[in-house]
């Protein structure tokens, strides 16, 4: 484990890793209910509705419309990623999901130690569509890498990655991206 003494700060003073990642969801309870049924996140919290009926701290603080009302709910996914979702309602929304390509386009990037499992237990679950079918990045820095993308049933766009421990990116650079060790005795990347 690193020590705090050892970390590599952001360049922001004080700030040190990512607490983190928010998605905004048509629908909070049946968002709640996949991540933590078929993803097995933790339920940390709920709240809201979040809303200022008669200001504007809504479009100050968060920079929707000053009606607009949020519930919301913190979860923690695996051992180290919090996930917050946001279900809004009130004027001035936009009812679909960005493609990775629009401006704002995301997806949530999940590891895997057993790949065709993880695939295979997704595609079961109601509402989930696989995009395309798994790759194995044959050259570049990520070689030897598989991935696919999953929508849940409300559109969110969830990536599956596994990658062995060696990369070849590891030789032209100290730089390591997050990788899990194996969760299981003997398991391989």
């Amino acid at each position: 484990m690193t020590s705090h003494a050892t970390r590599h700060p952001l360049r922001v003073p004080g700030a040190t890793a990512v607490h983190h990642v928010a998605y905004t969801v048509p629908d909070l309870d049946e968002a709640v209910a996949f991540f933590t049924g078929v993803m097995g996140a933790r339920l940390a919290y709920r709240t809201g509705p979040v809303s200022d009926p008669d200001g504007d701290w809504m479009a100050r603080q968060l920079g929707v419309h000053p009606r607009a009302r949020a519930r919301i709910a913190m979860l923690r996914l695996g051992p180290v990623t919090n996930v917050e979702l946001f279900q809004y309602t009130g004027p001035g929304r936009r009812r679909r999901m960005p493609r990775n390509s629009d401006w704002g386009g995301h997806h949530l990037a999940l590891w895997t130690d057993d790949f065709d499992a993880s695939v295979a237990h997704l595609l079961r679950q109601p509402g989930v569509r696989m995009r395309g079918t798994p790759q194995t990045v044959r050259d570049g820095p990520i070689a030897g890498t598989r991935w696919v993308y999953v929508t849940t049933p409300w559109g969110l766009h969830l990536e599956l990655v596994h990658a062995p421990a060696r990369l070849p990116y590891h030789d032209d650079t100290a730089v390591r991206l997050f990788q899990p060790a194996p969760s299981t005795p003997g398991g391989t990347r």
